[in-house]
């Protein structure tokens, strides 16, 4: 049993190594400092996630977000330990101070964070202004706090009994470890489906500062002062009161922002369980505009001519058999169903909610020509790189990779040797596929890795380009030119498995008159695209991604 030590003199803190006033047991209150560092660890994981979720959602390039989340909030923990060293004294007082400011900054960081990225529109570069700036600071500020949290922590767990340093700490990085894994866990299969980057933020500032003020009031109240305990009571509630008021208002600010984001124009917006879905304008003589995760990927103004493209030049040949990766909007199947000999079009989207807009919107419905009505259209809902793992070989006459740009990370598998190799397999002997290889006058780099991974695949290619007539179609896979800018073409990549395939549009009875594409005007581009080729490329492949 441990010995009773003398109280403290009123108004100061019991100096170092002596033993802290509990109104509890030791074991007790071991088991309660124990218990807010599962939930202060669980907490701080989701404040690192969340940041990493919406820096890739607004400024796109996960991998890039990731690492310098990571890497700032793990440099500055390093940093925010050595200074906490100095607050030792003050343990109870500083982890207390500590844990309200936390819990504001990490709660309202997602908030702020998305006010920057809708109404500054400023997509500067990583130290440059905007959200991107603004990452790195709550990275830093974020991972200085949580940093500061261990030492301190440390201290409280031993004055309430002295052990050997290697048992305090394996006792506490359990605790912090486990809370981790509990709050990596519980941000992408309960926070983030249920409440929403925004909601799920708030909510968990705020059981930050409910475990950290309970901890030190409730625990460590006999270590603070009078004047000290009305301070984190009133800096709490103040935190609690903030953070409350802004899920009130929370939905109110996501309408705005999305407005300052798309305009006032926005007529849907959904989050699905793969991204955010938003249509814009299809009323009233406005053209449709929709968005996945927001990046424009079909622009009323000019998707036919992007479409006509991507669709025409592979149906020169034989096309009872048709399949398209992506393209849930129904566009690309509206242009294979102009052709009156095709027999069956098979369409694997990832995200079903797309599919039932396509069908259901009515505007986006008229301007698919209600390609899902048709008996010959099949909708296989998956990933196209499982699905076409499972399809049986030699089934297509034409593939169409309608997915979003090579340089989205997440998309990066779908433009792999890997996976056209997939594709490769799944074509006639004469079969062609069709890929949306991205912009060619911006990123020829790209384009080109991407004809050279067809061709390590095992395909002859045929590279070739559109112009777009305005800047309304598919920005490209990172925001930094802003919500509203547009390449200034759409590069598209022909492949076959035996001979190089032809540029033509077909000929004959029964053939589709097209709007905005004509075979002269098709092989000058593909010409002017021949002339931006990069060599010395190498293919990208699942385990060495190029893009």
């Amino acid at each position: 049993m441990i010995e009773p030590h003398a109280p403290a003199p009123p108004g100061t803190t019991p100096p170092r190594g002596g033993r802290a006033r509990l109104p509890v047991r030791p074991a007790t209150g071991r088991f309660l400092v124990l218990a807010c560092v599962f939930v202060c660890a669980a907490c701080g994981l989701v404040y690192e996630l969340q940041l990493v979720a919406l820096a890739s959602y607004l400024i796109g390039d996960s991998v890039t977000q990731a690492s310098v989340v990571l890497s700032v909030m793990v440099f500055a923990m390093g940093i925010g330990s050595l200074v906490a060293k100095r607050l030792r004294p003050l343990a109870a007082a500083g982890f207390g101070a500590i844990e309200a400011v936390l819990a504001l900054v990490g709660g309202c960081s997602a908030l702020a964070l998305y006010a920057v990225f809708a109404w500054t529109g400023d997509w500067g570069g990583m130290w440059g202004n905007g959200p991107r700036c603004l990452l790195v600071a709550f990275s830093l500020t974020i991972g200085l706090l949580i940093g500061a949290e261990v030492p301190l922590l440390m201290e409280l767990i031993q004055r309430i009994r002295r052990q050997d340093a290697g048992g305090a700490v394996a006792d506490l990085f359990a605790a912090d470890y486990v809370g981790a894994l509990v709050g990596g866990l519980a941000f992408p299969f309960l926070l983030l489906p249920l409440l929403g980057q925004l909601t799920a933020a708030l909510i968990t500032g705020a059981v930050n500062a409910v475990a950290g003020g309970a901890l030190v009031l409730g625990l460590f109240r006999g270590d603070l002062t009078r004047r000290a305990r009305w301070l984190l009571v009133i800096a709490n509630v103040t935190v609690l009161g903030v953070l409350a008021s802004a899920a009130v208002l929370v939905d109110d600010f996501e309408r705005a922002a999305r407005h300052a984001v798309y305009g006032r124009d926005v007529r849907v917006a959904l989050q699905t369980e793969l991204q955010e879905v938003v249509i814009t304008g299809g009323t009233h003589g406005r053209p449709l505009d929709l968005f996945l995760d927001g990046r424009l990927r079909v622009s009323g103004r000019d998707e036919r001519r992007y479409h006509e493209a991507l669709v025409h030049p592979a149906m020169s040949g034989e096309h009872s058999r048709v399949l398209i990766l992506g393209g849930g909007d129904g566009l690309a199947a509206r242009e294979v169903l102009r052709h009156p000999d095709v027999h069956r079009v098979d369409v694997v989207e990832a995200d079903a909610a797309v599919v039932r807009l396509a069908r259901r919107d009515p505007p986006l419905s008229e301007l698919n020509g209600h390609a899902y009505d048709d008996p010959r259209v099949h909708v296989m809902t998956g990933d196209a790189f499982r699905w076409l793992r499972a399809a049986p070989p030699a089934t297509y006459d034409v593939v169409l990779s309608d997915l979003p740009d090579p340089g989205i990370t997440a998309s990066t598998k779908l433009y792999s040797q890997e996976f056209y190799g997939l594709a490769r397999r799944a074509l006639t002997p004469h079969g062609r596929l069709a890929v949306h290889a991205g912009p060619v006058s911006s990123r020829p780099r790209v384009f080109w890795t991407v004809d050279t991974t067809l061709r390590a695949a095992g395909l002859r290619t045929a590279p070739y380009r559109v112009t777009g007539r305005d800047s309304g179609f598919a920005p490209g896979p990172d925001r930094s030119a802003g919500p509203t800018a547009a390449p200034h073409d759409w590069g598209f990549i022909l492949a076959g498995r035996g001979q190089r395939p032809p540029l033509r549009l077909g000929a004959g009875e029964g053939t589709p008159r097209l709007v905005t594409l004509t075979r002269e005007g098709l092989v000058a581009d593909a010409r002017a695209a021949e002339g931006t080729r990069v060599g010395g490329l190498g293919a990208s492949t699942l385990v060495h991604p190029r893009y």
